[in-house]
């Protein structure tokens, strides 16, 4: 099935929590991969599940956390156990409109190539207790309370999620050089995305060529180097644009493109829409 035509999945609400992810549900997948539009993290405390993220394997079983970012197209293989998950997520609507692009961006930074994470047993089960606490609140409040807590909830789970990685890389988890090869560029993306989108520059800037990086981050993240860059590039516009008055010119500017016509050129590609129809209609 192209790319294109991938069932998507998105939430809602700004954001929603809960614990009913069943083999039922999850079987729903099985057949054919989706496209998340929506950003989704989850704590499996038992069951195991063998799925496919941007086409890499992976193994999800009891204290894992999997990070899943807007535009992951993930398959289920196979649901073992009794599972016992949780899982919180953020809408499309509400990760495009938010002014938060840079805990995001870091967030992405930490997963990219590597979404799930193994906790310690203690470290699960708090984070079971912050899950179980935020299932309570949301089921207490109405939507409109929910809408304002969203912005703290939000930056407080991306750091979170971005220590806990930073934590255990410096754990000396298991990295293959490829995967540090991804690690680095997307270091450099997050550093440099708003000053070029020339693939072949962070190719120098890592000692390598501009074939090797290509075919090595496509191979961890299913993803090409220039659709990496232009992922950063987009969300940071969306979020300039929804959530700051600056002109599409200062937006563009602050993206070091060499005119307004060459951004809305580029964003309508990306997007489907111009700079300020997405302002005024997205």
């Amino acid at each position: 099935m192209p790319e294109k035509e991938l069932p998507k999945i998105d939430l809602p609400e700004d954001w929603v929590i809960g614990t009913d992810i069943s083999k039922e549900l999850l079987s729903l997948y099985t057949n054919y991969p989706v496209r998340l539009k929506c950003e989704i993290f989850v704590l499996c405390m038992d069951g195991e599940v063998e799925a496919s993220v941007n086409l890499n394997h992976i193994s999800v079983r009891g204290n894992d956390v999997i990070t899943l970012m807007p535009g992951t197209i993930f398959q289920i293989h196979k649901v073992e156990g009794n599972l016992k998950i949780y899982f919180l997520g953020f809408s499309s609507q509400y990760v495009e409109h938010s002014d938060q692009a840079h805990s995001m961006l870091e967030a992405v930074l930490f997963t990219l190539g590597r979404p799930v994470i193994a906790l310690k047993s203690e470290g699960a089960r708090m984070l079971e207790s912050y899950m179980q606490f935020l299932i309570r609140m949301y089921e207490y409040f109405p939507e409109k309370v929910r809408r304002e807590i969203s912005p703290n909830l939000y930056a407080d789970l991306h750091k979170g999620i971005s220590i806990v990685y930073r934590s255990r890389s410096a754990e000396k988890l298991t990295m293959s050089k490829s995967e540090l090869l991804c690690r680095n560029f997307t270091q450099l993306v997050l550093q440099h995305y708003n000053r070029t989108r020339n693939v072949a520059w962070y190719a120098e800037q890592l000692g390598i060529t501009h074939a090797y990086l290509s075919t090595t981050v496509k191979q961890v993240t299913g993803r090409t180097c220039g659709e990496i860059i232009s992922a950063m590039v987009i969300m940071d516009a969306k979020s300039q644009l929804k959530s700051t008055h600056l002109s599409v010119q200062d937006i563009a500017d602050s993206l070091n493109f060499a005119n307004m016509s060459f951004f809305g050129k580029y964003f309508k590609r990306c997007v489907g829409m111009s700079p300020l129809e997405y302002r005024n209609n997205g």
